[in-house]
């Protein structure tokens, strides 16, 4: 949780290296929570696709990121708490605002320690059940 100019000091210079080591070799997906404002910046660095936190909508993601590169996310993690039939609606509406194209679901952070299974199943049956509405 940076501000946007210690962002680039402190992360996105290295995080560009890191980039630069690996695109040839391997598919690389760039993240960086709280950094929606480097989206842009992020789209021009040769990452295959880029990772959105729950702070971002779907539609700044693609605006903000041009709309020609993978997005990956932003479902947030806590929502998990949420009762399965509400996280399936959720999910459904998350890929409905992001679109099938160019798109990974996924959380926006990692998994908290204290979700019970059957909402993380819950998450992933909600991915294997969507259709285009």
């Amino acid at each position: 949780m940076l501000s946007p100019v210690d962002y680039q000091e402190f992360s996105w210079q290295y995080m560009q290296q890191i980039i630069d080591a690996l695109k040839d070799i391997t598919p690389v997906i760039a993240f960086g929570k709280g950094c929606w404002f480097a989206l842009g910046d992020m789209s021009k660095s040769g990452a295959s696709a880029l990772g959105v936190d729950w702070t971002c909508s779907a539609r700044n993601a693609r605006y903000l990121s041009g709309g020609n590169i993978t997005l990956q996310g932003n479902f947030d993690p806590s929502r998990l708490l949420s009762p399965p039939a509400e996280i399936k609606k959720m999910v459904h509406q998350m890929i409905n605002e992001f679109g099938k194209d160019r798109y990974i679901v996924n959380l926006g952070h990692g998994i908290l320690p204290n979700i019970p299974v059957e909402n993380a199943k819950a998450f992933v049956d909600a991915v294997k059940e969507y259709k285009v509405s």
